[in-house]
């Protein structure tokens, strides 16, 4: 990452979730913080301003440590949460906190009922529109497409000419097109916990690429082009 950071200049780096596996964070002085962030990603290129959403295994911690401001106080680079947009020139950022969406995840007894606002994608004027979030909305991994994501959130990226939505929660690197839009999936969870074997999506007709292995993607955004790359350890 950080070699690659380099040469094409990176201006900051977004962490898709499950920052810190398997429980998240105990509480804001967890010494994990330092030892999976701070002494991890030392390369001088990745000295930049980081941008993370929360996944599934964060909110097996304590999810109010990783919005803390403390953290930042720990290691300016930080920056976490629930849902946010960062206006990057000529993309806007949107940052959604999906695991809410996820009924799965909630207890049937319980009466808490999650919101969802809108993100301002309609009032987006940027030239690209990029949305990220912690699960995927259609994958070809092992979690497969999510349902809920399908059926809440999909419809209103593709109502607003969203280019892009880009999650982790698989550990792989792979494109999917949407085949009733502009919009193309990416997802980039191949930080640790690659390798799965899992094959049971690859004959899926929308699938552009996939590889089952650790790497990361990268994004290169100008006013007429996009270039997104993954790369895997081996920088190939």
């Amino acid at each position: 990452m950080g070699r690659i950071g380099e040469i094409i200049g990176i201006d900051f780096v977004i962490s898709t979730g499950d920052n810190f596996y398997g429980s998240g964070l105990k509480n804001e002085h967890d010494p994990k913080f330092t030892e999976s962030f701070t002494r991890i990603y030392t390369a001088k290129s990745l000295q930049r301003q980081w941008y993370s959403v929360l996944g599934n295994h964060d909110y097996r911690g304590n999810v109010i440590a990783q919005l803390s401001p403390a953290l930042k106080k720990r290691d300016n680079r930080w920056l976490c949460w629930r849902s946010f947009v960062v206006d990057a020139g000529v993309a806007e950022i949107f940052f959604v906190d999906t695991t809410p969406f996820v009924l799965s995840y909630w207890d049937p007894n319980s009466s808490v009922k999650h919101d969802w606002r809108d993100l301002a994608l309609n009032k987006s004027s940027a030239t690209w529109k990029v949305v990220v979030g912690h699960h995927g909305i259609k994958s070809a991994g092992y979690h497969g497409d999510t349902a809920e994501l399908l059926m809440h959130l999909l419809p209103v990226l593709q109502a607003n000419d969203v280019d892009f939505y880009v999650n982790g929660h698989d550990h792989c690197l792979q494109h999917i097109e949407d085949t009733n839009s502009k919009l193309q999936f990416f997802t980039s969870g191949a930080g640790s916990k690659a390798w799965r074997g899992y094959t049971g999506g690859l004959k899926r007709p929308d699938l552009k690429f996939y590889y089952d292995g650790q790497g990361f993607m990268s994004v290169q955004l100008g006013h007429s082009n996009a270039n997104i790359s993954f790369h895997d350890i081996n920088d190939k």
